[in-house]
């Protein structure tokens, strides 16, 4: 991908990394096997991407460049909800990168910022993915209470890339006045 980015566009100056995978597998009875794959996309991915982004703009000498991390606010709180907490420890691995990446950022003496957006729940395909096995919860996932939309996390990136240049938001964290938790 960034190899392409690179003949296409000559680099990456705004990387906004997008994960999230979950599986519906608890601690106590989950398989190992999704639990990897929630790791290797939620954080070794990201982690990756991020590496990459940083890559490309060191290359090009870009001192203003910005990493957004879409995570969760999964990744701020524990839900009472066993099908979750593997997901959400991944989350937390996320807010716990961000802040890393934000601080070796400051030690490699550059002004390329990093920002982390936690959305609560957002309408997507995500509800059919973890509740593949439960239909029906699927179905009602989004009838509790208005979710947010993906233009409100979309809007939330424009304003972090609004921000001046001297500024640093850290994380968001955003979610339906009518989420609970």
């Amino acid at each position: 991908m960034f190899s392409a980015i690179k003949a296409q566009h000559r680099g990456v100056d705004v990387c906004v990394n997008n994960t999230g995978l979950a599986h519906a597998e608890p601690l106590l009875s989950g398989k190992t096997n999704s639990w990897k794959n929630m790791l290797d996309v939620n954080v070794l991915a990201l982690s990756i991407c991020t590496h990459e982004a940083y890559q490309s703009m060191k290359e090009r000498n870009i001192d203003d460049g910005h990493i957004i991390i879409l995570n969760s606010m999964c990744g701020h709180r524990i839900l009472p909800s066993s099908d979750m907490h593997f997901y959400t420890a991944s989350k937390y691995a996320v807010t716990a990168l961000t802040e890393g990446l934000r601080q070796e950022l400051r030690e490699a003496n550059t002004h390329i910022r990093a920002t982390s957006i936690s959305p609560g729940l957002v309408e997507t395909e995500f509800a059919q993915r973890f509740h593949s096995q439960k239909p029906e919860k699927a179905a009602t996932a989004y009838s509790q209470y208005k979710p947010l939309e993906a233009i409100d996390v979309a809007n939330a990136v424009v304003y972090v890339l609004s921000a001046p240049p001297h500024v640093q938001i850290g994380d968001i964290q955003m979610r339906s006045v009518e989420q609970v938790s």
